[in-house]
């Protein structure tokens, strides 16, 4: 076992190594560059979509464009919101912060690309579902020589999804209101496996309608204590982003219990838990929005990058900036505890935010990553398959809840990035349509009339 351990450390060190992460902000970089800046440019006009509150009418899909969109965010905005931000400081120091930034500016472009892939080049299964993510966009939009990746893309994303969207949320949240509040283990892992059962074995419908409530209160929720609490710290603010700005160009010296981290180390820590965090480029969130109500595949994209932003800029921010102007990230702390003890410094019950926080967020993730291990699921063995894979997501939870899973969190990762690839590889192949596809539909999106 632990030659196993060694080598998946080995392959994990290497697909997320730095070879990897270029290739995601470069991609992103890329399709930034190649749709002249649109998913910046349009932000106001993607947020006007979204909240246009129009009901489709004679659109395919089964979801619509908000519901897609809640569903998809209910999968990102997880642990990494609370503990990854705190991780890339505490690795990376202050201007890892910065550096997540740019990752979900950059991102922003790949998630537009990957919705209007998702919708272009979706199919109806057997049952009569919308199916769609980057096996069905290499399958449906790339020759047959390439269709190897889509396989790869669906192996991986079954047993990712196990992992980081299933046995590792419900650990997480297990541990958190364990320390907290002493409740045991086993009765958190009963009490999750009967409510993530209860909206998982109802499908997407019933998965999108959970999700579209959940998930924006949460996330205002959060980001509105968040901002309490920098609001009553409010001198101290601009001295914070200052220090975020200067510690991504100069580095950070050793300081209290930190180490000290160069501008390698925030570069390094920022994008990798940037990427974790929002997922742009993983080739999961599209899976979602290939279910939304639209026949207009840009219209969907516009939607869909609002997920990095709202992650990344929004949600990541608010904790980002908490624990540096609470100045515990001087102390050596790290991950969620981190984030704890800053939120605890300014205003106190720090762990008890934090552990209803990862508690909510874990929650919703485990319902968004269950789509994604279904549709995968779909791809190789067929609608039939949905009745069993949703049994053995919903048996999984409780015996996450009670593991240890340091080796689950290990290949869990180690499976995200071999997601990535496939997806990463079919974006760029796929570029020259999604480009002519901007062009050509974006008024039409705009006015919201296809």
């Amino acid at each position: 076992m632990e030659t196993v351990k060694t080598v998946i450390a080995a392959v994990n060190g290497l697909v997320w190594g730095w070879p990897m992460l270029v290739l995601i902000l470069g991609t992103g970089a890329y399709l930034s560059i190649g749709l002249r800046l649109l998913p910046l440019r349009r932000i106001p006009a993607a947020f006007g979509l979204l909240f246009r509150g129009r009901k489709p009418s004679g659109q395919s899909g089964e979801i619509t464009a908000f519901q897609a969109l809640m569903t998809s965010l209910s999968a990102t905005i997880g642990t990494g919101n609370i503990a990854g931000v705190a991780t890339a400081i505490a690795l990376g120091g202050p201007g890892a912060l910065f550096w997540m930034w740019c990752t979900a500016l950059v991102g922003m472009a790949t998630k537009y690309a990957e919705a209007v892939c998702a919708v272009e080049f979706r199919e109806k299964d057997s049952a009569g579902n919308y199916c769609g993510g980057p096996m069905y966009y290499i399958k449906n939009g790339l020759s047959q020589r390439w269709h190897w990746l889509a396989a790869c893309f669906a192996f991986f994303g079954v047993f990712a999804g196990f992992g980081i969207g299933n046995t590792v949320q419900a650990n997480s949240v297990a541990q958190a209101l364990n320390s907290t509040f002493a409740l045991p283990v086993g009765i958190t892992g009963a009490a999750l496996c009967v409510i993530v059962g209860l909206v998982v074995l109802g499908g997407v419908k019933r998965i999108a309608s959970v999700a579209g409530y959940l998930v924006p209160i949460m996330a205002v929720s959060y980001m509105g204590l968040g901002l309490l609490v920098l609001c009553l710290n409010l001198t101290e603010v601009p001295a914070a982003i200052a220090l975020v700005i200067d510690s991504a160009f100069n580095g950070t010296a050793a300081v209290g219990g930190f180490a000290g981290a160069g501008i390698v180390a925030a570069i390094r820590f920022g994008v990798a838990r940037g990427i974790f965090s929002n997922e742009a480029g993983l080739g999961s969130a599209p899976i979602a929005h290939a279910a939304a109500q639209t026949n207009n595949s840009v219209r969907q994209g516009l939607v869909a990058m609002l997920g990095t932003f709202i992650d990344t800029i929004l949600v990541c921010t608010v904790t980002g900036l908490v624990i540096v102007v609470s100045g515990e990230w001087q102390t050596g702390a790290s991950g969620a505890a981190l984030s704890a003890a800053s939120f605890d410094a300014l205003i106190g019950g720090g762990d008890i935010i934090v552990a209803v926080g990862l508690t909510v967020f874990a929650f919703t993730t485990m319902l968004g990553w269950s789509y994604y291990g279904e549709r995968c699921t779909v791809y190789f063995f067929g609608p039939r398959a949905v009745p069993l894979f949703r049994l053995a997501w919903v048996l999984a939870i409780p015996l996450g809840a009670v593991a240890e899973l340091n080796f689950i969190w290990l290949l869990a990762d180690t499976l995200n990035a071999l997601m990535a690839l496939p997806n990463l590889i079919a974006l760029l192949l796929l570029s020259p349509v999604i480009f002519r596809l901007s062009a050509t539909r974006l008024q039409d999106a705009l006015d919201d009339q296809s």
